[in-house]
């Protein structure tokens, strides 16, 4: 249970960080925030608990193919607002297309011989 809490605790402060960099530089926050600090920080948990490479190997390359999905939300997003759409609409569409496309890559990463 300390383990977890640990772990909690050092992603929240991750997220956090994030928040109080941008809020000075919006660059600078996007750089933090597009680190893969909480797939290494996953990684790196995965391995201290299990030790299986295999495992982790797995991980690691669902990972790379769920990333995919996940980039056209950084883009929609910041169209929309500047287009004039609320925060929260731009949000909810971000992540409905996110959605969307984490539902087409599983048939995509499939001819890749990739399970998700």
């Amino acid at each position: 249970m300390i383990a977890f809490a640990l772990r909690t605790a050092l992603s929240g402060l991750i997220v956090a960080a994030v928040a109080l960099i941008a809020r000075r530089s919006p660059a600078a926050g996007a750089l933090v925030a597009s680190l893969p600090l909480v797939s290494l920080l996953g990684m790196i948990w995965l391995w201290r608990d299990t030790g299986d490479a295999v495992r982790l190997a797995t991980h690691a390359e669902a990972t790379f193919w769920y990333v995919l999905p996940s980039l056209p939300m950084f883009l929609i997003v910041p169209a929309l607002l500047r287009h004039g759409i609320g925060f929260w609409w731009a949000l909810v569409a971000g992540c409905g297309v996110t959605i969307l496309l984490y539902l087409a890559i599983i048939p995509v990463a499939a001819r890749f011989g990739v399970t998700l």
